[in-house]
């Protein structure tokens, strides 16, 4: 089989990761709204590539929930709703209770004391009725912990599927929901448990604060 036939679509799909990076971050920083229709033709011109991979990227988008399509109707992004906030916020912690256990033992002391500091971040903003900023850097608050974990398949999961379900907090209706007085004090608990190397306490603090029943 002749080489040079492989690179073609080595070259796409590198195009077409730098335009969903470039549309998925244009989502999360909020310049494109939910609900707001993402048209071909505007895309194209924003981006100044083909067709082809932004609708590949547009495909790789909806699967991660940040993009709805409907064929021959509408491409839009996606717009969260009180209805799915629980169950994204659940989900979230059944996910991040086992990478919160592998990554804890694994932090430097450098890695150790910036995750303290964002903790700390988080509690300071909860107090201050901040909660809906907070939710608002999900993803990036769920991040940090992916790297240290040390499990490749677990990081590639965390990568496919935290942005879309960080997305869905975006509702009016959060604190409704996910009540700071429920859930700060398990943050500070997570942050303890972090500061002291312990990844049981801390896989449990970060169940307890995504709602998660106690296990008996």
């Amino acid at each position: 089989m002749p080489v040079p036939s492989t690179q073609p679509a080595a070259e796409r799909t590198l195009l077409r990761d730098t335009v969903q990076d470039k549309i998925r971050n244009a989502i999360m920083d909020g310049t494109l709204e939910p609900g707001e229709r993402l048209n071909d033709d505007d895309l194209i011109a924003w981006l100044g590539v083909s067709r082809t991979p932004i609708r590949e990227a547009l495909a790789e988008l909806a699967r991660a929930g940040l993009v709805e399509m409907a064929p021959n109707r509408y491409t839009k992004v996606a717009a969260p709703s009180a209805a799915e906030l629980l169950d994204a916020y659940q989900t979230l912690g059944v996910i991040y209770g086992g990478v919160v256990r592998l990554a804890v033992p694994r932090f430097t002391d450098a890695e150790r004391r910036a995750v303290v500091r964002t903790l700390d971040d988080v509690l300071a903003r909860l107090d201050d009725g901040q909660q809906a900023a907070v939710a608002r850097d999900g993803a990036d608050i769920y991040s940090m912990w992916v790297e240290a974990c040390g499990n490749a398949a677990l990081a590639r999961l965390c990568r496919s599927t935290t942005d879309g379900l960080a997305f869905k907090l975006r509702v009016p209706e959060i604190a409704e929901v996910v009540p700071t007085e429920v859930v700060a004090p398990r943050i500070r608990e997570l942050r303890d448990a972090v500061a002291a190397a312990d990844p049981i306490a801390a896989e449990l603090a970060m169940e307890a604060a995504h709602l998660l029943p106690a296990r008996s």
